[in-house]
């Protein structure tokens, strides 16, 4: 958890461009490697701010693929709203770095977990009882994330969004291993290699965004000398986000293959 909320503890607002920017001052808590205002000056972060795409497309994909009925009639579920709703709050938090923005980063990676609960919880239930477990969600998420942003300390939105997955995370596992009647092996070998698989991809994110927060002075110093286009490589807060977007979508999709063979035996 320290390394999670590491990042809150620095603060790079005195970089050159920092005061001249559309958005200037930064007051935000949290403050990235990327240098603010390196690339435009509407714009702080720029390659933070356009990484968040990574969460939008994957969410378009599906309310726009099968199942769709145009433009207008997309085809929605929590998690595809909850995934594009994150990369929309990160992409106006990482584009100003005003405070009351970071609270909508914040609490999209809550609301995210929240959808990802909802989704593997509600499998295998009656739906009566899919209907109270959802009640009880909401019962419990907006008053934690309205005690959040009262608060404001980021340790509950840490505990919050990383117990979540965690629950998430064991959900999912009873649902391969002990849940009755049992999907087919073939699937949940499936399933289960593809979660393996996003859950990887998040890691090295996190590896990636704490690189990015204990080796800054480092990696500013090598980007410097390598200079633009390549230096982008380097903005590791930005491999974070499309990482875990890859990673997150990825999950997701398993999530809603079990519910549509579960489903399917109902019928």
């Amino acid at each position: 958890m320290s390394f999670m909320v590491g990042h809150h503890n620095q603060h790079l607002a005195a970089d050159p461009h920092s005061h001249h920017g559309v958005w200037s001052p930064p007051d935000s808590r949290a403050n990235f490697c990327e240098e603010d205002y390196a690339i435009t000056y509407y714009i702080t972060e720029f390659i933070n701010s356009l990484t968040n795409i990574a969460y939008v497309v994957p969410a378009l994909q599906f309310m726009y693929g099968p199942g769709s009925r145009g433009i207008l009639s997309p085809n929605l579920d929590f998690m595809s709203v909850a995934l594009s709703g994150l990369g929309i709050g990160s992409f106006l938090f990482h584009a100003s770095l005003r405070y009351t923005l970071e609270f909508v980063d914040e609490l999209s990676m809550l609301i995210l977990t929240w959808s990802m609960l909802q989704a593997c919880l509600t499998i295998r239930q009656t739906p009566g009882t899919a209907r109270l477990i959802s009640v009880a969600l909401t019962v419990f998420y907006i008053p934690f994330c309205t005690y959040y942003v009262y608060s404001p300390k980021i340790v509950y939105q840490v505990a919050g969004f990383s117990s979540g997955l965690v629950l998430v995370g064991l959900r999912t596992h009873y649902l391969f291993q002990w849940a009755k009647p049992s999907f087919s092996r073939e699937e949940v070998r499936a399933w289960r290699m593809r979660g393996l698989k996003a859950i990887v991809v998040c890691l090295v994110g996190y590896l990636f965004w704490n690189i990015d927060i204990k080796y800054c002075a480092e990696l500013r110093t090598f980007k410097a000398q390598v200079g633009l286009p390549l230096a982008w490589l380097l903005e590791f807060h930005g491999w974070w986000h499309v990482l875990t977007a890859l990673g997150a979508s990825q999950f997701m999709q398993v999530l809603r293959e079990m519910g549509a063979v579960e489903r399917e035996k109902r019928q």
